[in-house]
């Protein structure tokens, strides 16, 4: 009996040592929303057969700037978007292919704090000054 209790003792503490850790938080500013073109209602985008113009669905669109990237994200739940305050502060992580957001304060304006799927549309280096390479720039061949 005392034995079969150590040894789920042993057990516990080794499976919690390989426990993967979670991915760390990252810190971003939403910069901007836009409304971009998703699809549309009913058929095809542009007129039907019978000459109607078909209605075009629109999502939000957001530009999330972190420390040396800028993504453009849209929500995963395009039926029940949660509007971000642009210029707060997000933390986020990748998993997958999906980014895990948090929006600092929201808490304040009446929503949750829990994080939220966005699917990352793009990515791009953040082109200002403020996250200068120390490394010099290597052309290739090619350029």
């Amino acid at each position: 009996m005392r034995s079969n209790w150590m040894l789920c003792v042993v057990l516990g503490m080794t499976a919690t040592a390989y426990a993967k850790d979670p991915k760390p938080h990252q810190t971003g500013n939403v910069q901007q929303m836009d409304s971009v073109q998703c699809g549309a209602a009913g058929e095809a985008l542009g007129a039907d057969s019978g000459g109607k113009q078909a209605q075009q669905l629109l999502c939000q669109e957001y530009v999330l700037q972190a420390e040396q990237v800028t993504y453009r994200i849209r929500p995963c739940d395009q039926k029940h978007p949660v509007l971000l305050p642009v210029g707060g502060r997000a933390q986020f992580r990748l998993q997958k292919d999906k980014m895990l957001l948090r929006v600092e304060g929201l808490d304040n304006e009446g929503l949750d704090n829990k994080e939220r799927e966005y699917i990352v549309v793009s990515m791009a280096p953040r082109s200002d000054g403020s996250t200068a390479d120390a490394t010099p720039a290597r052309l290739n061949h090619l350029q």
